[in-house]
């Protein structure tokens, strides 16, 4: 069966365009993925608009980017006024490239990159003035850890602000460097999305990068996809509780604005939510 399902993802990909992904882009020398996540700052900020402006998310703020990656957009923060910006990441391999971005952009005396746990970061209580956790949540193993990790090291009037893809979003699989087909984990089985995927990327030159960041092996040798929590937004509002944050704001973006009926219809809606947002402020 699984064979079956690995084939009908590999028509699906004839079919259906490929999406502009980073890990390519990089592969085809267009740009670096610190590069990519440069230019799709804005994208991240523009989750809290109208509610929040940027000069009252970065300026003159100092900024802690959790999950940052390559740190493009930890770049970007700097870029909109913060007066310092921390990335953090467990993959250490993503410094490197970080730091030759922010020097080719001259802000290296304003960032720095930090491999590390998000349930143990090594700084002090109430470090930031703002914690960003872009795509993010659908990655941690603990995220309501990390929340409470994040909040630890807010300042008192500073904002945590999170957004992600809800696991039922067409591409919530996180496997569009390779499977072009939207909602490919909802039509076929995990097993077989991960046979595709090997298949695929199988001669690349990140081959191996790409699916030991992706998967993992379990207890009893099966190979699962690790890269991701699986965080829908009802699992969210959970981790939430669980973490004891309330909200200051909280909304759903859906796809497009003609798919909004279907973004708030339950049951369905988290296939046609783009993104959840929310925004959390310690008070004084």
């Amino acid at each position: 069966m699984s064979r079956i399902g690995v084939s009908l993802i590999k028509f699906g990909n004839r079919i259906f365009k490929p999406v502009r992904h980073p890990f390519n882009l990089a592969d085809s020398g267009e740009m670096s993925y610190a590069e990519w996540q440069y230019e799709k700052g804005m994208d991240t900020v523009a989750c809290y608009a109208p509610k929040y402006k940027t000069y009252d998310m970065f300026e003159d703020k100092t900024v802690l980017d959790m999950g940052c990656g390559a740190a493009g957009k930890s770049l970007y923060y700097v870029s909109q006024g913060a007066s310092r910006v921390v990335g953090v990441d467990i993959v250490q391999r993503y410094e490197r490239e970080a730091e030759e971005l922010a020097k080719k952009l001259g802000y290296e005396k304003k960032f720095s990159f930090v491999c590390a746990s998000a349930f143990d970061l090594p700084f002090p209580d109430q470090s930031f003035d703002t914690i960003i956790m872009n795509d993010f949540m659908e990655h941690v193993s603990q995220p309501a850890d990390a929340l409470k990790e994040a909040y630890r090291l807010l300042r008192s009037g500073g904002r945590i602000f999170v957004n992600f893809p809800p696991y039922l979003h067409p591409y919530g699989a996180h496997l569009t460097d390779a499977i072009n087909t939207p909602w490919c984990q909802v039509l076929w089985s995990e097993k077989s999305l991960i046979a595709a995927y090997h298949d695929l990327v199988r001669g690349l030159p990140d081959e191996k990068e790409r699916i030991s960041l992706r998967f993992s092996y379990d207890e009893n040798g099966r190979e699962y996809m690790s890269y991701i929590n699986k965080m829908t937004l009802v699992k969210f509002r959970k981790v939430l509780k669980e973490a004891g944050l309330t909200p200051e704001y909280y909304a759903e973006i859906p796809l497009r604005k003609f798919l909004t009926p279907l973004a708030k219809i339950p049951g369905v809606k988290e296939m046609f939510v783009r993104m959840g947002v929310c925004v959390i402020r310690r008070e004084g």
